[in-house]
């Protein structure tokens, strides 16, 4: 069986300096300083859009690319930015994606029109994409056996708190026009973080690749952003433009344009090639149940925080700062489920992303219960506990769910499966904001309590089939009889 190899063992083999050496939750800092700025700006924007369009001028397309431009790009690029940092080297990847972000960050900032301010958020998609999938790559090298779980847990906490708290600290920024920003606030405070990160990065983080990689895979390249776009464009598009004959065109498109990257990548293995993303790895249980649940789960993450923020703000008449109060709901119940995750881990296994699924979809439950009681009056209090019930279920999935796909995988495959689950998270969020919008919008004619509520049900559907799904992966007995591998270590 192949091993991997822990940390000390990777060591004298990989560049780490005396300081990473002394200090190796450095490492994880700085890593999670990158995830927190690229989910946070996924979500942030949402309380600046009506700021953002009437400074600006803009028109409703471009604010909505805005939005749909930076998930297009970092979703379709995750795949290929995962194996590039296996080729050329996770670090130098990570670095040159942080720079990246942090430029096209001012650029949003200063955008003097619409369409620089989309040009910007195309760019930060991509810096996003680049990187994103050595986040979980460097985790794997860096970080051995417990160390590792920790590592993934305070990942799935950032993770989380990013996107729960982005309408709260947008909502905060927007409401105290510093120096009179803004909302330019939004984007510019990612600057000075970047580059504090950036100054780091060489000391704190040790560089690893794949040895004897074979140069990239260009056709493949090629045929898995196609197809990926052809799937996330009509997505984020359709709904706005009643869904065009070219979205279902695309859509048409996807299966046989992914089809073909398959068979190219098939035949590239047979010849001892290295595809992009390797077709062993859909052989891994914990890996292909573990994508289709990601995806589950995270159709209805984005698509219930753009409800929710819609309920409370045109819905109650809230304000930005008011709506970003209400999710810390969320954000507090999260933090408290994701801390617990992972001592409860080792001894449930699959079982905990199940609950987690099952107390998800009784939050969605019983949220639209109080809404259905209440429609868009009566006391914030209400809302509370089923709030409390989402925030708990959605700790209990991430950081687990995430544990068991990448717990076992080999070295050579860290970077292509960490941007497989990311695009996973990518399509997810683009998919059930689609499925989730259409449900929500068609449902408005009889008020945004009636459509809260309506979409909160079908919510609750995805959180009890990602219970449903959880039975797919592998059970606490395959994670322990792998177990002595993994704490010997693993050579590449």
């Amino acid at each position: 069986m192949v091993r991997i190899m822990s940390a000390h063992e990777l060591a004298p083999r990989l560049p780490w300096t005396a300081r990473a050496m002394s200090h190796p939750w450095a490492a994880l800092a700085v890593v999670l300083t990158g995830t927190f700025m690229v989910v946070l700006d996924f979500f942030i924007v949402n309380v600046a859009m009506p700021a953002m369009q009437a400074d600006l001028h803009a028109g409703t397309g471009a604010i909505e690319w805005v939005i749909a431009g930076y998930g297009l790009t970092f979703a379709t690029f995750l795949i290929t930015a995962g194996r590039l940092g296996d080729q050329l080297g996770r670090r130098r990847m990570f670095s040159l994606g942080l720079a990246a972000f942090t430029l096209a960050s001012a650029a949003c900032g200063l955008a003097p029109s619409p369409a620089v301010l989309v040009g910007a958020r195309l760019v930060q998609g991509l810096a996003a994409a680049l990187l994103s999938p050595q986040v979980l790559s460097i985790i794997g090298v860096v970080y051995d056996g417990p160390a590792r779980v920790r590592a993934i847990s305070v990942y799935g906490i950032v993770l989380g708190f990013a996107a729960v708290g982005g309408q709260l600290i947008g909502g905060v920024l927007v409401q105290a026009d510093i120096a009179g920003l803004g909302w330019r606030s939004c984007f510019l405070i990612n600057v000075p973080v970047g580059l504090i990160a950036l100054m780091v990065v060489a000391r704190a983080l040790p560089e690893s690749r794949v040895e004897g990689a074979h140069r990239l895979d260009l056709v493949g390249t090629a045929l898995i952003t196609l197809g990926l776009v052809d799937i996330v464009l009509p997505l984020v598009e359709g709904r706005q433009h009643g869904w065009p004959a070219w979205t279902w065109l695309c859509l048409g498109a996807a299966p046989l344009t992914l089809g073909v990257f398959v068979a190219h990548q098939r035949r590239l293995s047979r010849r001892g090639g290295a595809p992009l993303l390797d077709p062993a790895l859909f052989r891994e249980r914990a890996f292909s149940a573990g994508l289709v649940t990601q995806l589950v789960f995270f159709s209805s993450m984005a698509s219930y925080f753009l409800v929710l923020a819609l309920y409370l703000q045109q819905g109650r008449g809230l304000d930005a700062l008011q709506a970003g109060l209400v999710f810390t709901i969320l954000a507090a119940a999260y933090l408290v489920a994701s801390a617990y995750a992972p001592g409860l881990t080792p001894r449930l296994g699959r079982r905990l992303p199940a609950i987690g699924g099952l107390v998800l979809a009784a939050g969605h439950g019983l949220l639209a219960l109080s809404v259905a009681d209440i429609g868009v009056g009566g006391s914030i209090a209400l809302l509370v506990p089923g709030m409390l019930l989402e925030g708990a279920g959605m700790g209990l999935v991430i950081t687990p769910l995430t544990s068991t796909v990448l717990g076992n995988l080999k070295p050579h495959n860290a970077g292509a499966a960490a941007g497989a689950l990311s695009t996973m998270q990518q399509v997810g969020n683009a998919l059930g904001v689609a499925v989730t919008g259409v449900i929500f919008f068609g449902a408005l004619d009889r008020g945004f309590g009636h459509a809260f509520e309506v979409s909160l049900i079908q919510l609750a559907a995805l959180g009890a089939a990602v219970a449903v799904l959880t039975r797919l992966l592998p059970g606490r007995e395959a994670a322990s009889a792998s177990e002595p591998a993994a704490s010997r270590g693993r050579s590449c």
